[in-house]
């Protein structure tokens, strides 16, 4: 479908918004919450109604911590782990009460019509990567994770949806924006989340070298591999504090941009395409909504998706 847009969802992002930000007093009438089910129902309706795209895809996390991301830096996201299993992904810690509705949420977006879509042994940021690189159009990603913002690329109309506050209030996220906030291109930006680090991904980072540093080294030096190689140039005008700590993390910084990159080229084949909803899709939602008392949100996605 050249030229048409594509929208990429971060599921459990964005489940995972919807469920802090909606109370968990809705309920199925059997007692389970269902405020995550019903939130991401809401987003997805949203986000139809706002950007019409042509195609759409719900990306999954197959593996949220992946081996070879972990044998690079063991403390990727270990914070997070609930339990290790060794021929599987580790178990993600998850509230009790979102682990129920994942299979609903699931369950209502392949009764829409909406592809989910993940790779055995990568994250969803990995298929976001490579279904926005490989698309022939302009691609939304509506996420909360700010790793995404190094594909942003203005010349082809791939933008990051931010949520700010919710749904609520969508930053659109492209280079302009970039450069405001942060003071570099997003082509820097892996390398700059690489230098400041994630403690919620388990990323230490390099000591003493936060966003404005980052960003000052990255304006001088482009890259992480020029800034490297002005660290190691006794000549080059590096602060002598920062001097010491680059070539103090060369072991983390040898091995932190595979993991902080996302993939672009995994063997993706799958129709994007949206279709407007079937009497029969309609028939199963309806079912749904009402087993699981979902509600408004359940009308409104299907009306969204029917719209021309």
């Amino acid at each position: 479908m050249p030229g048409q847009k594509l929208l990429l969802l971060d599921s459990a992002s964005l489940y995972f918004r919807a469920f802090f930000g909606m109370p968990d007093s809705l309920k199925a009438p059997d007692g389970t919450p269902v405020n995550a089910v019903r939130g991401m129902l809401d987003f997805v309706a949203t986000l139809v109604d706002t950007t019409r795209p042509a195609a759409m895809a719900a990306c999954w996390d197959n593996d949220w911590r992946p081996a070879w991301r972990v044998e690079l830096i063991p403390s990727y996201k270990e914070h997070r782990v609930e339990q290790v299993t060794e021929t599987g992904p580790d178990v993600e810690e998850t509230p009790g009460l979102l682990d129920v509705q994942v299979p609903v949420i699931a369950r209502a977006l392949q009764i829409l019509g909406i592809p989910i879509v993940g790779a055995d042994g990568y994250e969803a940021d990995d298929v976001i990567g490579t279904l926005a690189t490989t698309w022939d159009g302009p691609v939304d990603i509506v996420t909360g994770d700010r790793d995404l913002f190094q594909l942003v690329d203005d010349a082809r109309g791939v933008r990051v949806l931010y949520p700010a506050k919710g749904m609520s209030k969508l930053e659109y996220v492209d280079a302009g924006w970039i450069h405001d906030r942060y003071g570099i291109e997003p082509t820097q930006y892996a390398d700059f989340a690489v230098l400041r680090g994630d403690p919620s991904d388990g990323l230490p980072g390099v000591a003493g070298i936060g966003e404005k540093t980052a960003a000052s080294l990255l304006t001088s030096y482009a890259d992480l591999d020029g800034i490297l190689a002005a660290a190691a140039d006794r000549h080059a005008k590096v602060a002598p504090r920062a001097r010491t700590n680059l070539l103090a993390a060369a072991d983390y910084l040898a091995v932190a941009p595979r993991v902080v990159e996302v993939a672009r080229d995994l063997p993706l084949d799958v129709d994007l395409t949206l279709r407007p909803v079937s009497t029969e899709q309609v028939r199963e939602m309806a079912e749904l909504a009402e087993a699981w008392g979902l509600g408004r949100p359940a009308e409104r996605a299907v009306a969204a998706l029917t719209a021309p």
